[in-house]
């Protein structure tokens, strides 16, 4: 199993457009029974790189901005308005923050490189593997998303070529919808899920870059000139009830989700201090947060109450400019879907070389056969998944839930932990401060969690 890495050179990561490094911020650990020891992290603590403050701002901004910020309006829509929206992303927006400084903090301190080291070091093995098990589950769900998106984007895009008008009854059974995205599923997304390494993915990488920039120009644009068609819904000014705003936050984690990969970007800095990694996720969540209030505030009011789970939906089939911008988001999830896959399953490989106590350095056949099994259940399962669960707000709220975990919940037990290790020594009066923050982002995060989790269940047990 590959370590994680950091590239040496700094021209590499202006933009963070590696699809291969990328994907090696998530991989699982080595498959040690126990993080490493004093003894064994090197006299100069974690591996230093070579990224600039501007280079660190800019790949913790991309990688918190994706296909998320296509639920942004309609989570504006679900807190009541643009007043509530703005505020809750304010008021989420602190502890986003400060989850971040606290994993660097307690990088610092275990001298350990990526996030589910930092978990497994500061808060024990139970910790460790229920934080592995959660980023598998994390990235499977994404990936069902992120195939939903693609039917979702392929139905408007044939209705332009086909002539079809809006709302149209069946078509031939070549533009039905589960047979377009299993089609493109085979074409694209398996090819490029089974090789071990995907470092070849780069450019490609970078045009959904690119793409998802100009997705937030267009919904930026098309409020301030609409089309003549586009008429927009009711108003909301005011949340329903406190229910409805906190429906909101799950879309909101899953937006600003860059904590798992935070951890190396640290690491990889010139100088990786707390000081200065906290000014850096600062300009970088502002950064983050200018894009999505953008997207969310001109989608909401361009639509009103009746936007869509996904806006680019609301918007008419026959508009070019639209169209362009949903074949940046196909090719964005056609890219993204391997490198979340490849991340799944590093961390599934490493939670079962450890759990069957098995050597790293195996025969490369036995490495092959499994990966190429484990690559086929994966993306045959999601695949099935995402044919019948066409709502992209369920699935969008599930993996917010557990977004949550990642900013919130493991942050905060880390942040627990690493103070109550410290009971020996006097305890000034910031020390207990921190201990009630941690516990707070713990009960937020379990909060979110649970309401998600809820919601998923006895919502569709009422249906």
């Amino acid at each position: 199993m590959a370590h994680a890495s950091i590239n040496s050179d700094p021209g590499e990561w202006g933009w963070s457009t590696d699809a291969g490094e990328r994907a090696r911020l998530l991989q699982s650990p080595c498959v040690d029974t126990a993080p490493k020891g004093d003894g064994e992290a090197s006299s100069d603590g974690p591996h230093r790189g070579t990224t600039s403050t501007l280079g660190a701002i800019f790949i913790v901004v991309n990688a918190c901005l994706g296909a998320g910020l296509l639920n942004f309006p309609a989570a504006f829509s679900t807190a009541g308005g643009v007043a509530a929206g703005i505020a809750l992303q304010m008021a989420m927006l602190v502890f986003i923050i400060s989850g971040l400084v606290i994993l660097a903090y307690c990088s610092q301190a275990s001298n350990e490189g990526t996030y589910q080291e930092v978990v497994w070091a500061v808060c024990g093995k139970l910790t460790g593997v229920l934080c592995e098990v959660a980023i598998a589950v994390y990235t499977f769900g994404t990936c069902i998303a992120f195939l939903i998106i693609i039917g979702d984007q392929q139905d408007k895009i044939i209705a332009v070529m086909a002539k079809e008008p809006e709302g149209a009854g069946s078509g031939p059974w070549y533009t039905d919808r589960k047979f377009t995205i299993s089609l493109t599923a085979f074409l694209f997304i398996l090819p490029l899920s089974i090789p071990r390494e995907i470092g070849f993915q780069k450019y490609a990488s970078f045009l959904s870059v690119v793409g998802t920039w100009y997705v937030t120009a267009i919904i930026i644009i098309k409020y301030f000139w609409p089309d003549r068609d586009m008429t927009p819904g009711d108003m909301l000014t005011r949340p329903a009830s406190w229910a409805a705003v906190f429906n909101a936050m799950p879309t909101i984690c899953f937006g600003f989700q860059c904590h798992v990969s935070s951890v190396p970007v640290f690491n990889s800095m010139q100088r990786p201090t707390v000081k200065t990694w906290g000014a850096v996720v600062t300009a970088a969540m502002v950064i983050a947060l200018a894009v999505y209030m953008g997207t969310g505030i001109c989608g909401f009011l361009t639509f009103g109450a009746a936007v869509d789970p996904d806006v680019l939906l609301s918007y008419p089939s026959e508009d070019v400019a639209v169209t362009v911008a949903r074949a940046f988001i196909i090719l964005s999830v056609l890219t993204s879907y391997p490198i979340l896959h490849f991340c799944g399953r590093a961390v599934a490989e490493g939670l079962w070389l450890r759990y069957q106590g098995m050597p790293v350095e195996e025969d490369v056949g036995r490495e092959r056969r499994r990966r190429v099994l484990q690559t086929l259940a994966w993306f045959l399962l999601t695949l099935l998944l995402a044919l019948f669960i066409p709502d992209i707000g369920k699935v969008i709220s599930v993996i917010g839930g557990l977004a949550a975990c990642f900013i919130f919940i493991f942050p905060g037990l880390c942040l627990i932990q690493a103070k109550l290790s410290e009971m020996e020594e006097v305890k000034p009066a910031s020390w207990w401060a921190l201990v009630i923050y941690g516990v707070l982002l713990v009960t937020l995060g379990a909060f979110i969690f649970g309401q998600t989790t809820a919601n998923a269940i006895f919502v569709d047990l009422g249906a």
